[in-house]
């Protein structure tokens, strides 16, 4: 064998390890791309060997040095100058649920706060709700507890002053924290006791354990002191949730250590038995060994796109080790720091294709991302999973073309594999010859050694289109698709589904996608690269020569980081002191930094610094990590200041979320430094540098033609030349059609783009046109239109969501995301609705509806229209809806509505969300019909008058109590409608006027298709008999409902005679509300993805007595309806389907604060207006969901018509003066039955201050119902503990209260009281309100055979950073 030669530094090898390959890429040490040897091997292959980066690097290092290595020999590491890795092990451990058995330790009252999460649901419409499972095996509980002694909300703005833990003393009650902030010691952690308990788990096997205590990110010390137990007893692993991530939120933070313990072991595991196949051992350590054989430096990538010492390499920092490679890889080949062109990276493999963005010179990060299931916090790289890639599973339902998320897999894989798989992407690659078989490895069929089978994906597409056919031709060969239509129909799906989050991720963050360049990399992410660009509006394509190894060769060149990061409260200001404060805190965290990178044998002249604040408005969580202007930037943007993050902050705010709050302090909550060793010089040429020397030469017809193939193009199947890539020179041109292929990869240059070689890259540069333009038909549907355009249609509606969440102020929109956007044809008719919250899917249309019919002919172009009354189509007063009209001319075309929850707008208690209201004026503003704009003009005055000076004129009444965030929101209401009438103006400018109206008529007759048709399987399913069902309100009112279907046309008649009158509370629901939770439950039934739209209520007559509590008066009190009474309708009508037992049918609607207006009669008889400054808190409370008859029910999570978030405990313990005593689950609280209900929960709060308390909710009285049999789930109870004098205490009552029922009473000076369902109290300091909500029904008696099916999410392992995580969270969870 001859050696490759070996370079003066030693040889230097990069490696990632996938899930079905590993890819090798080694260097001799010159660092020249020409002498590197790059192998290619499968991940597992144990006939062979036991490990693929071992024996890649073994057969590296025979080429290397030209003598064969043995396997099994340990490999000399004197001539190695780095090994470094990325590893999908602990993806692979997440995903499979394969890490260490291990226990979570944490504060007592919070063992199910992982279970709980942030109470939301994953999809919406499931009425099988599923949510991850934990990791942990095991919770104990420590009784320990402290709290933060000030409140961020509090309007004077008081700040205690605190010693630090050092100078306080070991008895101190109060001492200054980590981040500044004053820091009260509640109960102090028992040494003697946390032994005791974490020694029986140790005995009881667990090796392993996670801690996270409240507020343990600013407070450390009882989390150390578990710790320190922990190790002396033997515990082999102990992640501590302040030293992985010291930042507040108690349930990422959780998640994170339980993450760590759980997959750091299993790592460990790995590398040791990976270092013993090493003669001298791996790591900076054995690199200094002074005596033996010298080890060689190996670093693993880490998750945020930075190396690590292996000896450093944790499994929270693991997870995205392998597609961090890519990140890096194709941003440091393809973004020029001269011309700053930024790039998104579009990564399409075989399971998943993930996308991320570089610009500006720097990684994205995010901190909170979700990866199999579990919500890590930790600096990660934004890579967002948007489809699963070559072998996502093509379908037709319900007249629609649809791809994925469902993929083939590796096994069976797609069908052409020969392994009888399912019809994938790549078979329609395939079959339209835009993969070329020659190319591919022969390692299909039973010997594999066989190529791919283009006549089973043939056979499949015959099937798939005679079913097509039969439905949309019925017979009529001219209105046939033919094969090449219908597998190209798919194509052009897959694209338009993975276009929709790419425009997400670059758009939400402030960014015009036209304005990058595309790299694409991964084996099939060429053959969809000029289309994707093309539907982003991109005109360069970049795809590197090491394309297929990008993620390995990213390895090579990637810098190692060391992270510090600590908690702070400061408030921002230019003034000395504080920068000097924040600069030495900055300071400590890079000299730490700076110790470790030079303990790993970097230079000082090789550490460079990042250096970070994280920064946020007050009263906001909207945190933005803002970096330290560059000198350059300092200079043109902010005089030459480089520490001024202040205004970075507000460039940034501005940038991202189109405002900023310059009225209110900027809060620090961390600061950040990011110690780089640098590894990577840069590269010798970068591609605007290459592109501006080189000189293309057009390759002639025929040149260096591998073959030639007829491929199917839009319009028709065209003669494409096909080349190998190792044939082309650089300098090659060569003009689509065309494909460019080797071993690994297939690029596909349509019609009108060409491709050029460069030394490192083919860069594509798209054309005017992907074949010829085809005039669309308004006569007939063609069905890849309409599936396009229903993702266009809800891509709106949802960019719209994206737009309000980020301009709006109040948290109740930013964070809670109690909002909707839809778009409505020009009657009003919904056209689409992104699934936002299910109470609001049909009512918005009622709205747009009445006001379309109000102002006909009255507006102009710039009108903006407002309305939140009940009998125009409003739900409950603090949704306000914002209507614009598009025009064309002057004739209205659409509608784009959005609606939010506002935090408050008057009314007689604070949060407008009254539990005792008995008129409509007691619940704050009730606005008919008013223009918001007028011509362009903001009519701030009128709305100004129409929610604070008017509901402060009633009887005990206050206008809003928070006008400036009223009008903000509203503003950004706006903002989201222009958003959407922007966005289909250019739907219009690309297909037409009439066919984007033609097609918003046909995917309403395509839902009212599919709901006829679920109608007729109904029918079937019950054998004709009527459908009905009753269930009451707590007061007694019944809602009562028969179902009455024609088979035939597929229609029903939804008939609510025999319920309740109007009631004399505010449990009274707008009609439009009933129809909200008709076509919510419906959807549910359809069970898979449908456009929600009028359609589904055409083939619907509703028919709702007047006057009853479904369709009141123009001013009864409707606060209850649109948040209980739209709960019951759900069970009622899911009940009358036997759809699935109650679920707890509820939202326990818990309001408290202080503060507001009020007018005052002076001795002259003048009213004159006082107000009080304080703040207003709204929240939702989770309970059990319903069993069915596959399922179980699930505890804690938010059902139907609901699912905002709940504010996380240490955020919410920040904001305002509580105390949270326990959020738990509500152990006994579920129906039993075959399929068990899921349990309610208990949220017990203290009140630090006087505050006005209030509690709206429901089944208190009547259990929710369990079906087949099943038992009813516990009613709900809301418990005022309140103190009294010691005389008005029954001696006895506590503990006689306490042997019935088993709960713990606190003694002397405190009585329990019912609240009752709906009531209002003011609270005083210690005072506490103790919510139980309830559980859901059972399904089946209970011993009866079990039918629990195992249903696996296939988005399971998708990667969800800022898409889904920060701005996407709306589309499938808010």
């Amino acid at each position: 064998m001859a050696s490759a030669g070996i370079g003066e530094r030693g040889i230097r090898i990069a490696i990632d390890r996938g899930g079905t390959f590993t890819d090798c890429v080694g260097n001799p040490g010159t660092g020249k791309m020409e002498d590197d040897i790059v192998i290619k091997l499968l991940s597992v292959d144990p006939a062979n060997y036991d490990d693929a980066p071992l024996e890649g690097i073994r057969r590296l290092l025979s080429k290397f040095s030209g003598t064969e290595i043995p396997r099994g020999e340990a490999l000399d590491t004197s001539k190695i100058e780095s090994i470094r890795m990325g590893t999908t092990v602990a993806t692979n451990a997440l995903l499979e649920r394969k890490g260490e058995d291990i226990a979570m330790v944490v504060t007592k009252g919070f063992k199910d706060c992982l279970t709980i999460g942030n109470q939301s649901r994953p999809n919406i419409f499931a009425l099988d709700i599923r949510k991850p499972e934990v990791l942990y095996k095991e919770v104990v509980e420590i009784d320990e507890r402290v709290t933060l002694e000030d409140y961020a909300e509090d309007p004077e703005r008081h700040e205690t002053k605190a010693p630090s833990v050092e100078e306080a003393g070991a008895d101190a009650e109060l001492v200054r924290g980590l981040s500044g902030e004053a820091v009260r010691i509640l109960k102090r952690a028992d040494e003697g006791k946390i032994r005791k308990q974490l020694q029986q788990v140790f005995d009881g096997g667990l090796k392993s354990i996670a801690v996270c205590l409240m507020h343990g990110y600013t407070y450390p010390q009882h989390e150390s002191l578990v710790g320190k137990i922990a190790r002396e007893i033997g515990f082999e692993h102990v992640s501590l949730s302040h030293e992985l991530m010291p930042m507040i939120k108690l349930v990422p933070r959780a998640t994170s250590s339980c993450a760590d313990a759980y997959l750091t072991p299993a790592i460990r595991k790995y590398i040791d038995g990976f270092s013993k196949g090493f003669e001298g051992g791996l790591g900076s350590k054995s690199v200094k060994r002074e005596s033996g054989s010298k080890g060689a430096r190996c670093e693993f990538m880490q998750s945020d796109g930075g190396l690590v010492d292996v000896d450093l390499f944790s499994g929270l920092k693991a997870i995205l080790s392998g597609p961090a490679g890519g990140v890096v890889g194709y941003a440091l080949t393809s973004y020029d720091p001269n011309t700053k062109i930024p790039v998104i990276g579009f990564d399409m493999g075989g399971t998943s294709t993930d996308v991320s963005r570089y610009g500006a010179g720097r990684y994205d990060h995010v901190f909170e991302t979700t990866t199999a299931g579990v919500t890590i916090q930790s600096p990660q790289l934004d890579i967002n999973t948007v489809a699963a890639g070559g072998g996502s599973r093509l379908f037709w339902k319900n007249g629609l073309f649809v791809v994925g998320p469902e993929s083939a897999g590796a096994h069976p894989g797609p069908a052409c594999y020969r392994k009888e798989g399912p019809l994938a992407i790549t078979d329609a690659n395939l079959f339209l010859g835009r993969l070329v078989p020659d190319f591919f490895p022969k390692i299909f069929g039973k010997n594999e050694d066989q190529g791919l089978d283009a006549e089973a994906s043939e056979k499949l597409f015959e099937e798939l289109a005679a079913q097509i056919n039969k439905e949309v031709a019925g017979g009529n060969k001219e209105k046939e698709m033919s094969l090449d239509e219908v597998a190209h129909g798919f194509i052009k799906i897959a694209n338009e589904t993975m276009t929709r989050p790419i425009r997400s991720l670059t758009e939400a963050r402030g960014h015009d996608t036209s304005k990058h360049r595309l790299a694409t990399f991964g084996g099939a992410g060429g053959q969809h690269a000029v289309a994707i660009a093309e539907a982003l509006g991109i005109s360069q394509i970049l795809i590197h020569r090491y394309s297929s190894v990008l993620s390995a060769y990213g390895m090579a060149l990637a810098d190692v980081v060391d992270e510090r990061q600590e908690p702070e409260s400061k408030v921002w200001s230019d003034d000395k002191e504080t920068r000097q404060y924040l600069q030495n805190k900055m300071e400590d965290l890079k000299a730490k930094s700076r110790a470790t990178l030079k303990d790993q044998g970097f230079d000082e002249n090789q550490i460079q610094f990042e250096e970070y604040l994280n920064l946020r408005y007050r009263g906001t969580e909207s945190a933005l990590m803002v970096i330290k202007p560059s000198k350059e930037d300092a200079q043109m943007d902010f005089d030459g200041d480089d520490w001024a993050f202040g205004k970075a902050f507000i460039k940034q705010h501005e940038q991202e979320f189109g405002f900023t709050l310059p009225d209110r302090d900027i809060i620090v909550d961390d600061v950040r430094a990011r110690g780089i060793g640098k590894t990577f010089e840069g590269l010798e040429k970068t591609v605007d540098q290459q592109l501006k020397e080189i000189k293309p030469t057009d390759l002639a017809k025929g040149d260096k033609v591998y073959d030639t193939r007829k491929v199917y193009f839009e319009g028709g199947r065209q003669d494409t030349a096909i080349y190998k890539l190792e044939s082309l020179s650089v300098g090659d041109r060569i003009a689509g059609p065309a494909i460019i292929a080797d071993g690994t990869q297939t690029i596909v240059v349509t019609p009108g783009a060409t491709a050029l070689l460069i030394n490192t890259h083919v860069v594509i540069n798209i054309g005017d046109s992907d074949g010829q333009d085809k005039q669309i038909s308004t006569e007939e549907v063609d069905p890849i239109l309409l599936s396009i355009f229903a993702h266009r249609f809800m891509a709106i509606a949802e960019q719209m969501g994206r737009a309000l969440q980020k301009t709006s102020v109040s948290t109740n929109v930013k964070e809670r995301l109690d909002y909707s956007c839809a778009l409505f044809d020009s009657d009003g008719g919904l056209v689409a609705n992104a699934p936002h919250l299910p109470v609001h899917l049909g009512s918005m249309s009622t709205c747009v509806r009445k006001q379309a019919s109000i102002w006909k002919g009255k507006l102009k172009r710039g009108d903006v229209l407002v309305s939140n009354h009940p009998m125009f189509g409003g739900t409950h007063l603090p949704d306000i809806t914002v209507i614009t009209p598009a025009f064309s001319g002057d004739k209205i075309i659409f509608y784009v509505a959005s609606r939010a929850h506002h935090a408050d707008i008057g009314g007689i208690l604070p949060g407008s969300m009254p539990p005792h209201s008995r008129e409509l004026y007691q619940e704050g503003a009730a606005i008919k019909s008013e223009k918001l704009v007028s011509e362009g003009h903001f009519n701030e005055k009128r709305i100004t008058e129409l929610l604070f000076d008017e509901p402060g004129q009633h009887p005990g009444c206050s206008g809003t109590r928070c006008l400036s965030d009223n009008l903000n929101d509203l503003k950004a209401q706006i903002a989201a409608n222009q958003k959407g009438i922007n966005l289909i103006n250019t739907l219009m400018s690309d297909y037409g006027e009439q066919v984007v109206r033609f097609y918003m008529t046909s995917i309403q007759q395509n839902a009212e298709v599919s709901v006829r048709n679920l109608l007729k399987d109904v029918y079937k399913r019950f054998e004709g008999h009527d459908l009905s069902a009753i269930d009451y309100m707590d007061d007694g009112s019944p809602i009562q409902l028969k179902v009455t279907i024609d088979p035939e046309k597929g229609e029903a008649i939804f008939d609510f005679d025999g319920t309740g009158p109007e009631v004399y509370a505010n449990i009274n629901a707008p009609e439009a509300v009933t129809y909200s939770a008709i076509i919510y439950c419906l959807r549910c039934l359809i069970s898979e993805d449908i456009p929600l739209n009028q359609g589904c209520l055409t083939p619907i007559h509703v028919l709702i007595p007047k006057k009853s509590f479904l369709s009141p008066s123009d001013n009864a009190a409707v606060v209850g309806g649109n948040v209980l009474t739209s709960q019951r309708v759900t069970d009622v009508v899911l009940k009358a389907f036997r759809a699935c037992a109650a679920s707890q049918g509820d939202t326990n609607n818990l309001t408290f604060g202080f503060g507001g207006t009020s007018l005052t009669a002076a001795a002259d008889g003048t009213q004159h207006r006082t107000e009080q400054r304080g703040f207003g808190y709204y929240e939702t409370i989770s309970g059990g969901s319903g069993a069915g008859p596959t399922w179980n029910g699930t505890s804690g999570v938010h059902t139907h018509m609901t699912n905002t978030r709940i504010t996380d405990s240490e955020v919410f313990e920040r904001r305002y003066p509580v105390l949270l005593r326990e959020f738990g689950l509500r152990c006994g609280s579920a129906g039993r039955g075959a399929h068990r209900g899921g349990e309610g929960v208990v949220r017990d709060i203290e009140f630090r201050i006087p505050v006005q308390v209030s509690i709206l909710s429901e089944r208190r009285v009547y259990h929710p119902y369990g079906l087949e049999g099943g038992g009813d789930g516990a009613c709900g109870r809301n418990v005022w503990v309140r103190k009294v004098r010691r005389k008005d205490v029954d001696a006895n009552s506590d503990a006689a209260r306490e042997e019935r029922t088993g709960e713990k009473q606190d003694g002397d000076g405190f009585m329990y009281v019912n609240l009752g369902a709906k009531n209002t109290a003011a609270m005083s300091p210690g005072e506490r309100i103790v919510v139980y909500t309830p559980g859901g029904g059972g399904w089946g008696a209970e011993g009866g055979e079990s039918r629990v099916r195992e249903r696996v999410d296939p988005e399971r392992g998708w990667r969800k950073g800022s898409v889904a995580g920060r701005q996407g969270v709306a589309e499938s969870s808010a």
